[in-house]
C-alpha cells in the first residue's frame, strides 16, 4: 500500500508539473505573438500602396516597393538618406569611443588600488542620479561655442563628443563583472611576466566577453534611438538624425497624409542595422560561453 500511494503521489506531482509547463508555455506563446503583432504590421503598412493612415483593414490591400524608393530618392521635404548615414557614422563612432572608456574606466576601479577610487566612484554614484535632461541645455550652448552645431562635419563630431564624453560613467555593470573575476588569474599571469595590458587583453577581456558584447549594443543603440539630447542640439531639419526625420514625417496632418507609409519604411529601415548587430554579437556571446581563457 506504501508503495501504491508513493506512486499516485508522484504522478500527481508529475501531472501538476506538466500541467504547470503547459500554462507556461501557452502563455509566452500569446505573449509572443502580441509583441510579433506591431512588428507584423508595422512591416506591412511599408508596402502600402496607400501613402495616408487610414486604411479599410488592418492589412493593406495593395503593395508597392514606391514606399521605400521614394524614402531614399525623394529628397525635396526630407533627405532621410542623409539623416541615415549621418546617424550610423555618429552611433559607430560612439559605440567604439564609449565601449573603450567603459572598458579602461572598469578595469582602472576593479584591478587597480588608488587613493581617489573610492570618492571618484561615490561621486559618479551621485552625478548618476541626477537627470541627464538637465545638463541639455548647457551642452548645447558649450558646443555651439565650440562651433560644433553647424551643418555637416561640426554636428557629427558635437554629437559624437556629446554621447561620448560621459560613458565612462556607466562603468558599475562592468566594473560589477569584472569583480566577480578572480584576482588569481592576474597574480599568475604576472608571475609569468605579463604586463597590466596583456593581462587585460589576454585575461580580462576574453572572460568579461558577455559584458562587453552587451556594452557595445548598448552604445550603438544610445545615439542610434536617441531623440531628446538629438533634437536640442540639432536645431534645424538638414542636421536631423533618423529618430527625428521619422518624427518629422508624422508631424501635422499635411506629412502625415504623405508620408505615413514612408514612416513605416523608415521604421523597418532603422530596425535592420539593430537586427545585424545583435545577430553579430550573438554569435561572439554564444563563443565566450564555451570557455574564455586560453594559453
Amino acid at each position: 500500500m506504501r508503495k501504491s500511494t508513493s506512486g499516485v503521489g508522484a504522478t500527481h506531482s508529475y501531472s501538476r508539473r506538466r500541467l504547470g509547463d503547459a500554462a507556461t508555455y501557452v502563455f509566452l506563446t500569446v505573449a509572443g505573438i502580441i509583441w510579433l503583432i506591431p512588428i507584423f504590421w508595422i512591416f506591412m503598412e511599408s508596402f502600402n500602396a496607400f501613402p495616408g493612415p487610414y486604411s479599410d483593414g488592418f492589412i493593406p490591400s495593395h503593395y508597392t516597393l514606391r514606399n521605400y524608393v521614394q524614402l531614399w530618392t525623394d529628397n525635396s521635404q526630407l533627405a532621410f538618406g542623409q539623416m541615415y548615414v549621418r546617424t550610423f557614422v555618429v552611433a559607430v563612432f560612439t559605440c567604439l569611443i564609449s565601449t573603450a572608456f567603459v572598458l579602461a574606466v572598469s578595469y582602472s576601479l576593479s584591478r587597480l588600488r588608488f587613493s581617489f577610487r573610492t570618492k571618484f566612484m561615490n561621486i559618479v554614484l551621485v552625478l548618476g542620479m541626477f537627470p541627464g535632461i538637465m545638463v541639455v541645455a548647457a551642452l548645447y550652448y558649450i558646443l555651439k561655442t565650440m562651433g560644433l552645431t553647424a551643418s555637416g562635419l561640426p554636428i557629427i563630431i558635437g554629437l559624437i563628443v556629446v554621447y561620448s564624453a560621459g560613458s565612462g560613467a556607466g562603468f558599475f555593470v562592468m566594473k560589477g563583472y569584472m569583480d566577480t573575476i578572480p584576482m588569481s588569474l592576474d597574480e599568475a599571469a604576472t608571475l609569468d611576466g605579463c604586463t597590466k595590458w596583456q593581462i587585460f587583453t589576454k585575461i580580462i577581456l576574453p572572460v568579461a566577453r558577455p559584458m562587453v558584447v552587451y556594452q557595445v549594443i548598448t552604445s550603438f543603440l544610445s545615439p542610434w534611438l536617441d531623440f531628446v539630447l538629438a533634437k536640442a542640439v540639432t536645431r534645424t531639419q538638414n542636421n536631423f538624425t533618423v529618430a527625428l526625420g521619422l518624427w518629422q514625417m508624422i508631424q501635422g496632418q499635411g506629412w502625415l497624409t504623405q508620408w505615413y507609409a514612408r514612416f513605416a519604411a523608415g521604421a523597418v529601415c532603422v530596425s535592420v542595422p539593430i537586427a545585424i548587430l545583435f545577430m553579430i554579437m550573438q554569435r561572439f556571446y554564444t563563443e565566450s560561453m564555451s570557455g574564455s581563457v586560453k594559453g
